[in-house]
């Protein structure tokens, strides 16, 4: 069966015809052709997959498309601004080596976003908790630390990420 789902995408309205058994994450990746959404485990352990819907972070790899039927969902190609300019999170990621393989960082990123958008002056104890469901093997999460940090304090006004 397929059914007819209308959702924001990055700003954008979008109508789409989806089978009733896809995830967001084969929507996004495999259909859309939104590649930065990563599938690590696909079954909701490592984070890779992290979008933010309706300000919430989730694991597309376990959220049904249908799902997303008249709400937001945020992908990692939408934080940039249209001019190229990275987003100060995506930005301190890459100044502050929270990014080396690259693999998790879209997710990371995403989750981060997620706290951040809704808890602006968020705790290293937060961060960790946000972060929590989200896998590295690269960096031993302390770069991913100092780079949500410093992002934070961009993000508010305190200085350059």
């Amino acid at each position: 069966m397929t059914t007819k789902i209308s959702f924001i995408l990055n700003g954008d309205r979008i109508s789409y015809e989806i089978k009733d058994h896809w995830t967001l994450l084969h929507l996004i990746r495999e259909e859309m052709g939104l590649i930065g959404t990563k599938e690590g485990c696909g079954n909701g352990e490592c984070g890779a997959c992290t979008v933010i819907v309706d300000k919430l972070a989730v694991n597309s790899c376990l959220y049904l498309a249908a799902d997303v039927d008249g709400k937001t969902v945020d992908t990692i190609e939408g934080l940039a601004a249209t001019d190229g300019t990275l987003h100060p999170l995506q930005q301190s990621f890459v100044d502050n080596g929270g990014i080396q393989c690259g693999f998790c960082s879209p997710g990371m990123i995403m989750s981060s976003k997620a706290l951040l958008d809704t808890t602006p002056d968020a705790t290293e104890d937060q961060v960790k908790h946000a972060l929590a469901g989200n896998i590295c093997r690269c960096t031993g999460y302390v770069q991913i630390l100092e780079s949500v940090e410093a992002a934070k304090k961009h993000m508010s006004g305190g200085g350059q990420s």
